[in-house]
């Protein structure tokens, strides 16, 4: 069993900046991708980032050239830089770790964390 726990969030005004953690513990084994997703009231949740165990990333459309991913794999944590906030950031942001294993992949998800931002 995984648990995964989100930190950071918050209110900011249009324009600020938030770093989210994600603190992942229990069996996590090796070549475990990270992944940052967000839900808005009403709307499906959407792909964020991805960081891979070593260190490769991908970003959704509303990240790209304002939030950078990165994770600290002695430390079990993803983090997610989020800067030039604008309101339709707004949404609860979660984390989610995929391992693979047979036979299938393991997915866990944390509860995730709110980020309000005022326009």
């Amino acid at each position: 069993q995984v648990q995964l726990v989100e930190s950071g969030g918050g209110s900011v005004a249009a324009g600020g900046s938030l770093k989210l953690s994600c603190a992942a513990s229990g069996r996590i084994f090796g070549n475990c991708g990270m992944a940052w997703y967000r839900q808005a009231p009403g709307k499906e949740r959407e792909f964020v980032s991805i960081v891979s165990y070593s260190g490769s990333t991908g970003y959704g459309d509303s990240a790209m050239g304002r939030f950078t991913t990165t994770r600290d794999n002695a430390k079990n944590t993803l983090y997610l830089q989020m800067n030039s906030l604008k309101p339709e950031d707004t949404a609860m942001y979660y984390c989610k770790i995929e391992c693979p294993s047979f036979p299938r992949a393991q997915i866990y998800w944390g509860q995730g964390t709110q980020v309000t931002v005022s326009s």
